[in-house]
């Protein structure tokens, strides 16, 4: 072997999780493999500590399991950095910021969030979303929380009047509909979150990839 061939082959594994689902911040795509933006940005910061990575398919909810056990190095899903997630978790330095967002369909009569009054929404399981949604059910007198793993499957059930409207991160919505002219955007939610990647509390390379946040920042 080549000294080339083998430091490659030697090189640590960086072990990603990732919700396989969530364009444009990662997808598969037809040939099964991983794209997106998060993805970008994991790949080239392993690759700048010498390291490769593996990124497989977990559910959101169970990315949080992976990470607190240790069978996932760092999740990436658009992740928000909250209080209640850093008393298990850890964080790098955050890259991407967003809000929520309420979804409805363009003949919708709902303009608003007070005009969720009597109505049922639709958010991801565990999300943001879900947090807002369930801290607002009273002030904004939502009948009805449905609960979905991604994106997609709740859009389906809006499209089929099952749900009223869905509240899900904004860029994420954006993306998808911006070639499906029957859903539209009622509101933005300013919740003023930001992404990165997760990590336990003991995963030994977090400081290493966190300078390296700053150097592509930079």
């Amino acid at each position: 072997l080549s000294s080339a061939a083998f430091t490659a082959f030697a090189a640590d594994v960086l072990n990603v999780g990732s919700y396989p689902s969530n364009p444009p911040f990662e997808y598969k795509n037809d040939a099964g493999t991983f794209e997106g933006f998060e993805v970008d940005i994991v790949t080239e910061a392993a690759k700048r500590i010498g390291m490769t990575t593996e990124i497989a398919d977990y559910g959101f909810q169970a990315l949080f399991a992976g990470t607190t056990s240790g069978r996932i190095d760092v999740a990436i899903s658009s992740i928000t950095i909250t209080p209640k997630r850093l008393e298990s978790l850890a964080f790098a330095q955050p890259y991407y910021d967003s809000d929520q967002s309420l979804s409805v369909l363009k003949t919708s009569p709902i303009n608003k969030l007070e005009d969720l009054s009597g109505k049922t929404v639709g958010v991801d399981t565990a999300s943001t979303g879900d947090i807002w949604a369930t801290e607002n059910t009273a002030k904004y007198k939502i009948a009805k929380i449905s609960r979905y793993e991604g994106l997609a499957p709740a859009m389906l059930d809006l499209a089929a009047g099952r749900i009223d409207g869905y509240i899900s991160d904004i860029p994420a919505v954006e993306y998808y509909i911006k070639d499906k002219p029957q859903y539209r955007i009622a509101s933005r939610i300013p919740t003023a979150e930001r992404y990165s990647f997760m990590f336990s509390k003991t995963f030994s390379d977090a400081g290493k990839i966190n300078d390296i946040l700053t150097s592509l920042k930079n």
